[in-house]
């Protein structure tokens, strides 16, 4: 997933008591649910497994699972087999998109130098092989440009105050056949061009330490290349395994989403982001096959959602007005694996409290003595079910691990101990809501929720 733009918000107010660390509840009247028994609670804590939540975090986190790449359509055909292994029936929703294939080969040399670089590729940097002088362009601005002419040269740039495209273009602009982006602070350099370009020219992404080094061979012949990457319609899928009412003669309408997105961003195995909520989704949907419900669970993975949540957006908008009504709730399961993150929050869109928030609070002050915290925040597989009104949160552990969207999110970095937790939380919570003795009134649905988020960070085009 993206970090949510208002995660800092979150902190912040973390920080401070004004959302979170106290317990924050809904009236009991609006959510209409019982508390979980403890029957109950013992046999299905007993029932979930972090070990097998771990063994398919680790088979799917073997390598990257780009949206409408072959990976991630492997790891479609995984988890159907998984679904169907605990005998559910399995419905693939496939949609496509206008989207960008990260490229095979990325490579970086300088004349004469015996020094190495690695060198990433921006999402939509496009493929070329070119070789020119390198000259510094300062921060790729246009008035940083304007008396210079790059002509068959390489321009060699500062991240920093514009677009990563706009650095590009304007240096294309110029005359520049490729050009190099460094880091202005310390770590890797990633992140995207925000969309294809006809006038783009290779673009590689360096480290502060790379370009800082680089920048002693201005006047050096230098070469880019960049292979196997293109843009063009690809197809991505849902995977949809349906839990129906238990006891038919006590089956309500209602209908509850757990889900959570298979795909990676490129080079990054993404054993966090989010073969874990995938992998914790499968769980879930094991553990509760043949308990005694009256509401119907989807378990959803989602595909592209690294490419601008795609998949949930396809799944909410083939949805009847019908379903929209009968869906209560949706639990969206995104990064909630990682040794290095901080502790587990939920995020809504508005940043109120919803039938999810008060099932969650309950279970895990249940469980753990104290509610989770609840914030407000965007950026994942929630929000097109918030944006029609259904009652939606993230779970998710904040602050992000340091390894987010790298190629360090691996299996090794993952707590089998948070995976547990999180799971007995969301599925006692789901299970409380859905079970075949709820007497209580349906949960009453928020307005529906117009506000747009930007479709990616600032960070990650900056």
């Amino acid at each position: 997933m993206k970090k949510p733009i208002v995660s800092l918000t979150l902190a912040a107010t973390l920080s401070i008591g004004a959302i979170g660390l106290q317990p924050a509840f809904a009236q009991s009247s609006e959510v209409g649910y019982h508390h979980v028994q403890n029957d109950f609670d013992k046999k299905l804590l007993k029932k979930i497994d972090g070990e097998k939540i771990y063994q398919n975090i680790d088979y799917l986190s073997k390598v990257p699972r780009v949206a409408g790449t072959v990976s991630e359509e492997n790891a479609v055909h995984y988890i159907k087999e998984q679904f169907e292994s605990y005998g559910y029936e399995v419905e693939i929703q496939p949609f496509t998109f206008y989207g960008y294939t990260p490229p095979t080969t990325i490579e970086l040399s300088v004349e004469s130098q015996q020094g190495e670089y690695a060198p990433r590729a921006f999402t939509y940097s496009v493929s070329g092989n070119v070789t020119g002088e390198l000259v510094d362009a300062g921060l790729g601005k246009k008035e940083d440009l304007q008396d210079h002419d790059l002509t068959g040269k390489i321009a060699l740039v500062e991240r920093g105050e514009i677009s990563f495209s706009e650095k590009v273009l304007n240096a294309a602009e110029k005359g520049a056949v490729g050009v190099i982006i460094y880091n202005h602070s310390d770590g890797p350099l990633s992140g995207t061009l925000g969309e294809h370009n006809d006038d783009f020219v290779p673009a590689v992404a360096l480290s502060k330490a790379e370009g800082e080094a680089l920048s002693a061979e201005l006047g050096k012949s230098v070469t880019i290349t960049i292979e196997g990457a293109e843009t063009g319609e690809k197809t991505s899928h849902n995977v949809i395994a349906t839990k129906h009412p238990k006891n038919k003669k006590k089956a309500t309408d209602d209908i509850i989403v757990v889900g959570s997105h298979h795909d990676s961003v490129a080079g990054a195995p993404g054993a966090n982001d989010d073969a874990s909520g995938t992998a914790m989704t499968l769980e879930l949907a094991r553990v509760l096959k043949n308990e005694q419900t009256d509401t119907e669970v989807r378990f959803i993975t989602f595909g592209a959602e690294e490419v601008g949540l795609l998949g949930s957006s396809h799944y909410v908008e083939t949805l009847s007005e019908d379903e929209i009504d009968r869906t209560v709730a949706n639990f969206n399961l995104d990064m909630v694996g990682s040794k290095d993150a901080g502790d587990l929050v939920m995020l809504t869109l508005d940043g109120k409290p919803n039938l999810v928030t008060e099932l969650a609070q309950k279970s895990s002050e249940k469980l753990n003595g104290e509610a989770t915290p609840y914030g407000q925040g965007g950026r994942s597989d929630h929000v097109p079910f918030a944006e029609v009104g259904i009652p939606a949160a993230l779970f998710i552990h904040s602050p992000s691990e340091p390894w987010y969207h790298t190629p360090e999110d691996t299996i090794d970095k993952i707590s089998k101990e948070k995976l547990q937790d999180v799971a007995e939380i969301v599925g006692s919570a789901v299970y409380d809501r859905a079970r075949v003795d709820f007497k209580g009134p349906k949960a009453k649905k928020g307005p529906k929720l117009k506000a747009k988020e930007e479709m990616f960070y600032e960070q990650d085009i900056k």
